[in-house]
């Protein structure tokens, strides 16, 4: 891998944010490659105080971070590959995709609770349409309200609410900043199946950066969970979601008499909970290509039978207080 002068990296200033970039920084660095952080408010971090459903906007979390990629204040760029557009601004390309870490949501209490545990006419909070049209999905008796903040913040809320009984947050992130303690179950995909890409991370880089290009694709992107997600991320696309839409997805490997492909489960949810359309695709997967084809097929086939319509009365819809990541 051929040296360059200290990468900048630019991200969020969250802790989960910072955790994911100095895991980036670390996997470069073990390359041989030098690297500065700079940290960026996004639209997100902006405004605090507005649900993030209600400002408008795919690229809560990425567009003045793209900004300063595309005017190169800074040479690429760590997200949440959840918290990524399906459509990236011109001029910028996924250059890695990280080994992802468990993409399970997690059910969090003041101590420990299983979801089977939670009593009727519960108080869950949440800072997401997909996982709140999942709980009433699955418990129409649940009251679900907002929740804003980083992890930590959150979880304080959680501990100072005594009228919530738990929160409803991603896996990955409170495995990275040594809170798995919190965890009282990673709930299984029949209750909540996960944000598509959710529990990666992406290292995104201009496109007319190549050596850059190359150089962090050899650093840290992992094929294997690229071809999931590629998956993932083409059924969103496809239905035009974003993180503002209760869409949810999740591609696995399988391998049986002497075959492997990947296996997508996808699910779309109206925001009362009430409807769900959802289905299962699996085939050949062998590069991205091939996985973002299976992804796009599956959302074709939702679509057709009645995901088309929740989404439209998604859109047309006054949308609650919560929305990822």
């Amino acid at each position: 891998m051929s040296r360059r002068s200290a990468l900048r990296i630019g991200t969020r200033g969250s802790t989960l944010a910072l955790w994911q970039t100095e895991r980036v920084r670390a996997q470069l660095l073990a390359a041989g490659q030098e690297t500065e952080r700079v940290e960026i408010k996004t639209t997100g971090d902006l405004t605090p105080d507005v649900p993030l459903a209600q400002i408008g906007s795919r690229a809560l979390f990425t567009k003045q971070i793209d900004d300063a990629l595309l005017e190169r204040r800074i040479d690429l760029a760590v997200h949440s590959l959840k918290d990524l557009p399906t459509e990236l601004p011109p001029g910028i390309i996924v250059a890695a995709i990280s080994e992802r870490e468990d993409a399970r949501d997690a059910l969090v209490g003041r101590g420990p609770l299983r979801w089977n545990e939670i009593p009727v006419g519960a108080v869950i909070a949440t800072s997401s349409l997909r996982r709140r049209a999942q709980l009433l999905r699955s418990r129409p008796d649940l009251r679900v309200a907002d929740v804003r903040g980083n992890v930590d913040s959150r979880l304080a809320k959680l501990d100072g609410r005594a009228d919530w009984t738990a929160i409803v947050l991603a896996t990955a992130g409170l495995v990275r900043l040594g809170m798995a303690h919190r965890i009282g179950e990673r709930l299984p995909p029949g209750v909540m199946l996960p944000a598509p890409g959710q529990g990666a991370l992406a290292v995104t880089v201009r496109a007319d950066d190549a050596a850059g290009r190359d150089l962090v694709r050899q650093a840290v992107h992992h094929p294997a969970t690229a071809l999931q997600v590629a998956a993932e991320r083409a059924f969103l696309g496809r239905l035009e979601g974003g993180c503002q839409v209760p869409v949810a997805a999740y591609a696995d490997r399988y391998s049986e008499a002497g075959r492997s492909g990947l296996q997508l489960h996808g699910r779309v949810i109206s925001l009362n909970g009430e409807t769900t359309v959802e289905g299962h695709s699996s085939g050949p997967a062998e590069d991205e290509a091939g996985a973002a084809s299976l992804g796009a097929a599956l959302a074709e086939r939702l679509l057709a039978q009645g995901a088309a319509t929740i989404l439209a009365e998604v859109r047309s819809a006054v949308i609650p207080g919560v929305t990822e990541p």
